[in-house]
């Protein structure tokens, strides 16, 4: 088909032109004032002048037309997959595409949705938008998209030229039940309790005999589970207690019931990390030092310790006439610390204390025993840990992890972590550590800390040496006694670091490994099992911590049941790590031996699942603004017609799609009207012929 049209390519510009043209209706109006009788002459020739100006030409297009574009969008998702709604979108798909290739001048443009990354969902608006874009607006004839509706970015569809048609699947008599965790904290104190609020819903065309009771599993870590009966469409709030810090995997499960439509929503998880309110730290001072205010200002500059400091400043043996009652304002609690309370305090520091009978015997009973039901004490020695006044002497002798010769050690010296101490996690990678004595070279180049200048000679260590000091000598010593911890420091020196003499060292970060140590905390255990959680991954560092030189394959237990065995490789002194990828979302629990950890992979409730039922409601706004329809699948698959543009797009049993009649140009030929030349000689002869009319009237008068 042709076309023919006029163009112009003006010479001057227009503005130029109009101005031009009043000029020559002036002169024309003055013409037949004067009453000249070639002003008609006169006009033509200025008109003439006017087009030569400007410059017409003649354009012919030959176009062709083109065919209409068709959006084809089915989708791919999880949700896809329950009951027989693959079936069905082969089944339409199929049909749909066999009905557009029938169809005469219509193309189709197949788009395949698939799940977003990152549990985003089914992404139908972002896919019809990317097509859209890709195609000329002005061939887009309709779209029909295969879903069960649930998009989960409806909002981002495009403004479609023509109908978008939505083919349902699913059936109307579907539903489900799912569980739904409205509120849980991502932090809860150990022994308190926290608090999860979540819901038990039903969705779809519920059957009158289900009822209103579900049965609700709840487990930490995998570890007895218990079973609950739960009102469904109301919120519950649960109290939920820790007993352990670092992560705690809670599981909530929902007994399957028959008829539902999946049960990959009837399982939730929640991780929250288990952390101690307060540190209570009691600090027992023995005679006065210059590394007394330091371990005062460590623990007081903490906001998470809460201190009590327990300090002799007046020796019995200092007799000088005062007394007893103005020695202190007050008397000292001791019965309440040693005896009535002690289970309340976490950590007991003994610094540079000595047995000199201010505290009675039974009290250090007491504390042998706290200790063996699972408290825990530091001993930070001095020179009167080498005598006769030693707490070695006392009934917590019992429970130190070395024993003093006697001999104290006034030399300068550097602290290292032993082969021992590589490995273990209270000294392993502390910053600048310098190697192993047997290790050590004397060029002056190995890493060092500062020197440290006085420590008590151990003997017969029962527990693990992490640190030696002078002559190679145990300088801290670590040590389980019944479910309680011991550490013991070999030197009153350590606050030289914190002064920063001869270069210092890592004191505050020793200090509070050992500290959380003894507090048992999870990333502190020498024999540990976790995993490191790539986010937004199904993948995973598993990590296994240990003093042995080796250790067996990691068991990972998959949610179907299955177990694979993963091979680990030592990365670090001690860690022995291995990359792994899950198959799926859900839980898997990790076991080497006796320790176990129960790892959530994947989005706690994925997306996809969150609404089961299918909908064409998500997307109905973007439907009704291009005048497309809701049709399911479950009533048979329409018929496809062409409809005009304005007419109605759907009915009984059909869909349409709009022709868009669009038409491309294949070859333009321009050709001007008359030569330039012949505009001139046009003009001219209008011209003459005005003077000779004139001039034969003015001789006739």
């Amino acid at each position: 088909m042709s076309g023919m049209s006029v163009i112009f390519a003006p010479l001057l510009p227009w503005p130029a032109i109009w101005v031009a043209g009043g000029v020559a209706l002036v002169l024309l109006a003055l013409a037949l004032w004067r009453g000249l009788r070639g002003w008609a002459l006169r006009t033509l020739a200025a008109m003439v002048l006017l087009a030569a100006i400007a410059q017409p030409s003649l354009q012919r297009e030959q176009t062709a037309p083109l065919s209409d574009i068709v959006l084809l969008v089915d989708d791919r998702s999880a949700s896809q997959t329950l009951s027989d709604r693959g079936a069905q979108t082969d089944a339409a798909v199929a049909n749909v595409q066999a009905q557009l290739d029938a169809m005469p001048n219509v193309e189709t443009r197949r788009i395949t949705v698939k799940d977003g990354a990152e549990n985003a969902g089914t992404e139908l608006g972002a896919a019809l938008s990317e097509a859209l874009a890709s195609e000329p607006r002005a061939r887009v004839a309709g779209a029909v998209v295969i879903s069960d509706g649930q998009a989960h970015d409806a909002a981002l569809a495009p403004d479609l030229p023509a109908p978008l048609h939505l083919l349902l699947t699913g059936r109307a008599a579907d539903w489900d039940r799912r569980l739904l965790i409205e509120t849980a904290p991502a932090f809860g104190i150990i022994g308190e309790e926290s608090a999860i609020r979540l819901k038990v819903e039903n969705q779809g065309n519920v059957p009158a005999d289900i009822g209103t009771k579900a049965k609700l599993t709840i487990s930490i870590d995998g570890k007895n589970p218990k079973t609950y009966d739960v009102n469904v469409g109301r919120d519950l709030e649960l109290p939920l207690t820790l007993d352990h810090g670092g992560q705690n995997v809670v599981q909530f499960t929902l007994a399957p019931v028959e008829g539902e439509l999946t049960t990959r929503n009837n399982t939730a998880t929640v991780q929250i990390n288990g952390v101690r309110d307060r540190l209570r730290v009691l600090l027992v001072s023995g005679q006065p030092h210059a590394g007394e205010r330091t371990w005062r200002n460590l623990l007081k500059s903490d906001a998470g310790v809460d201190l009590v400091h327990f300090t002799i400043l007046r020796p019995p043996e200092k007799q000088d006439g005062v007394p007893v009652s103005e020695l202190s304002l007050i008397a000292f609690p001791t019965q309440e610390l040693f005896v009535d309370k002690i289970d309340e305090f976490d950590l007991i520091i003994f610094d540079r204390y000595g047995a000199r009978g201010i505290l009675p015997s039974a009290y250090f009973d007491n504390i042998r025993d706290y200790v063996e039901r699972g408290g825990a004490i530091l001993v930070a020695a001095g020179p009167e840990y080498a005598t006769v006044e030693s707490l070695y002497q006392t009934s917590l002798g019992s429970i130190m992890p070395a024993r003093p010769t006697g001999r104290v050690l006034s030399e300068s010296f550097l602290p290292r972590p032993t082969e021992l101490g590589l490995r273990h996690p209270v000294t392993a990678g502390l910053t600048g550590a310098p190697p192993p004595a047997d290790k050590a070279k004397d060029d002056g180049k190995a890493p060092h800390w500062g020197h440290w200048l006085r420590q008590i000679e151990l003997s017969d260590p029962k527990g693990e040496v992490v640190m030696s000091g002078a002559e190679g000598k145990p300088l801290l010593v670590l040590s389980r006694e019944g479910k309680g911890r011991v550490a013991l420091l070999a030197s009153d020196q350590a606050w030289l670091w914190d002064r920063g003499y001869d270069g210092g060292g890592p004191q505050l970060e020793l200090l509070r490994r050992i500290a959380h140590w003894e507090m048992k905390e999870p990333e502190l255990e020498e024999e540990a099992l976790y995993a490191e959680i790539d986010p937004g991954a199904l993948s995973m560092t598993i990590v296994r911590r240990s003093m042995k030189d080796d250790v067996p394959p990691a068991s990972v237990t998959l949610p179907d049941g299955t177990t694979q065995d993963v091979p680990l490789s030592q990365t670090a002194p001690g860690r022995f790590t291995a990359r792994w990828t899950a198959p799926r979302a859900g839980l898997y629990t990790l076991k080497d031996g006796d320790l176990d950890r129960v790892v959530a992979m994947g989005p706690a409730s994925p997306r996809e699942f969150e609404q089961t039922i299918a909908s064409g409601e998500p997307m109905a706004q973007a439907i009704a603004a291009s005048g497309g329809a809701v049709t399911r699948l479950e009533e048979g698959i329409p018929r496809i017609r062409e409809v005009a543009a304005g007419r109605a797009t759907s009915g009984r049993g059909w869909i349409g799609i709009t022709p868009r009649g669009a038409r491309s140009t294949t070859d333009i030929r321009v050709q001007p009207v008359l030569p330039a030349w012949a505009w001139l000689l046009l003009a001219a002869l209008l011209t003459l012929g005005a003077w000779m009319i004139e001039g034969r009237g003015r001789r006739a008068a």
